[in-house]
This record gives structure tokens, C-alpha cells and sequence, in this order.
């Protein structure tokens, strides 16, 4: 089996697990707790599976401030699925606003130059179109000291968009990452803080699980249309991907993660900071026992 083909069976074995079989529909009454979709675009995922919560107006009043914080990392274009698919970004914004925001945020702490990852990505162009404030992230001043809940990780400097916001849309992109092995929702907070050096020396995946419980997303969109298998967060080629073309809601961040590591084919309990933040009470990682939807398009 040569690369390429190894890619393909791990991730279609994922998906399998994750997602069920095609066009299997578990329908419960009430809201689930996550929604996996699969079998289309990004805005047609996203409209499909955000309709089993009762819609975007069970998670946006009239006149709130919503934050949507995708990950925008990386000075690179949408084809290489290492941020966020500026597509998602652009329908998740529409979608808040038709619900009656008063405005939509977005922005991220880049790892690459933030202006010019905010252009390459597309993300600052498909937000904007879509009606979203586009804000910076790339000096200190945006940042204040709040103390966090967590054993490796007691204070941080937040990015004052999370601090106001009457809502908070979490996005990740579901890849490889070379440090945690994986990168989803949890480890997307990152981008809301200044000194991300402090968590890679103080015990990373404990920082994660700490700063998971500072403020928890009302809604966790995982971006699985195109995944990065090898050389995370920012890969060496579209060689490295796989599209699934799958996407995962969920209003818990933990179930969020643990369910993306399955789609991903990997098992959470290999994530340390999956289970250190089960282990905290941020969320759950028993997907068996919670309602979840799985939506073939």
C-alpha cells in the first residue's frame, strides 16, 4: 500500500466510525448533543446539521454580539485545509445574522503574520462579504489578564472579543498536529490568548484542558471537509490531505473533540488532553451514551 492509499483507508475508516453508515439518521426528540453530517459543501453541511438543534436562532438572540473564532493560523490558501474553510466561516456568519445579530466577530491569534494569513486563507474576504467585523489579533494591547480554572495553567491574557461576546461560535479545522497529535476544538483556543509559549513549557495538553474551562463555546463547528493526515498544523502539500467532506456540531467541546479523533481514526483516549478535560467536567467523552445524529446528504 503506497501513501496515498494508506491515507484513504485511515480516513474512510474514521469516517465510518464517526459518521455511521450512508444515510443512516438517529432522530430523537429535543436537542442532540452532536450532529455528524457528511456527503457535501461546507455552507450545505453546516445549514443540515445546525437545523437539529431547531436552527441558529436556538443559539442567537436578537441583538447579541457572536464571536466566530476559526482557526486562521497559517499563512496558507484554503486548499491546504490547514485553517478553516473560509466557505464555513462565511455561512456560519450569515447564518448569525439572519438569527438577528446585532454583529458577528471574527478573528484569531495567527502563528504565521496575522494579515497576511487573514488574506491567504480567505477567511478575512469570505467573512467580510458574508457581513462579519474582521478584527486584529496581533498586538498585546488586544489582550487582558483573567485568571483560569486549571492546574498547569491559573491565568492567561484574553483577547477582549471572547470577554464581551454575548455568544461564542468555536470553528476548528480537525488535522494532525506534530505536538498533540491532534488539533480540533480545544486546542483552537490558543488563538484567543497572547502567550502561547507559557502552554508548550508548562505541560500543553494541561493547559489545554485547563483553558477548556475558562469559557466553553455555545456551539463547537468542526471543519472536516478536508483533513491534514501527516505533517501538522501546516503540512507539506494537498499530498497530505484527505477530503471527507464531514462535518460535527456539538454543544459539548469535549464530545466535539472525542468524535472528531474517531472521524480523524484515531481513539481519544490517545488525545491527553481529551481525557485530562473529561476528567476536569468540561465535557464528556462516553459518545455511546449521548444523542448523536449522524446525517448522510
Amino acid at each position: 500500500m503506497d501513501r496515498r492509499e494508506f491515507l484513504g483507508s485511515a480516513a474512510a475508516a474514521g469516517a465510518c466510525l464517526a459518521l455511521g453508515g450512508p444515510g443512516k439518521v438517529l432522530a430523537k426528540a429535543g436537542a442532540p448533543d452532536l450532529v455528524a453530517v457528511k456527503g457535501g459543501e461546507p455552507a450545505a453541511l453546516f445549514d443540515r446539521g445546525v437545523r437539529e438543534f431547531g436552527g441558529m436562532a436556538a443559539f442567537v438572540k436578537k441583538g447579541q454580539r457572536v464571536l466566530v473564532k476559526p482557526n486562521i493560523g497559517w499563512n496558507v490558501p484554503p486548499e491546504r485545509a490547514a485553517n478553516t474553510n473560509p466557505a464555513l466561516v462565511a455561512r456560519i456568519v450569515e447564518q448569525c445574522l439572519a438569527a438577528g445579530a446585532r454583529e458577528v466577530l471574527v478573528f484569531d491569534n495567527s502563528c504565521d503574520d496575522g494579515p497576511t494569513s487573514y488574506r491567504t486563507s480567505g477567511i478575512e474576504a469570505a467573512a467580510r462579504a458574508a457581513g462579519a467585523k474582521v478584527a486584529p489579533a496581533n498586538t498585546e494591547a488586544y489582550f487582558h489578564p483573567v485568571k483560569v480554572p486549571g492546574r498547569s495553567l491559573t491565568a492567561a491574557k484574553v483577547h477582549e472579543l471572547l470577554l464581551e461576546a454575548d455568544v461564542f461560535i468555536n470553528v476548528p479545522v480537525l488535522k494532525h498536529h506534530s505536538s498533540t497529535q491532534l488539533t480540533v476544538g480545544m486546542k483552537n483556543l490558543m488563538g484567543t490568548v497572547w502567550d502561547r509559549r507559557f502552554w508548550h513549557a508548562n505541560d500543553l495538553h494541561q493547559c489545554i484542558a485547563d483553558f477548556a474551562a475558562f469559557r466553553k463555546p455555545d456551539l463547537v463547528v468542526v471543519d472536516a471537509f478536508r483533513v491534514m493526515k501527516r505533517y501538522g498544523p501546516r503540512s507539506g502539500g494537498v499530498g497530505d490531505l484527505v477530503e471527507l467532506k464531514a462535518q460535527l456540531l456539538a454543544t459539548d467541546p469535549v464530545a466535539a473533540d472525542a468524535a472528531a479523533a474517531r472521524l480523524f481514526g484515531t481513539d481519544p483516549g490517545e488525545v491527553p488532553y481529551i481525557g485530562l478535560a473529561a476528567k476536569a467536567g468540561v465535557g464528556r467523552t462516553d459518545l455511546e451514551a449521548l444523542d448523536v445524529r449522524r446525517i448522510a446528504l
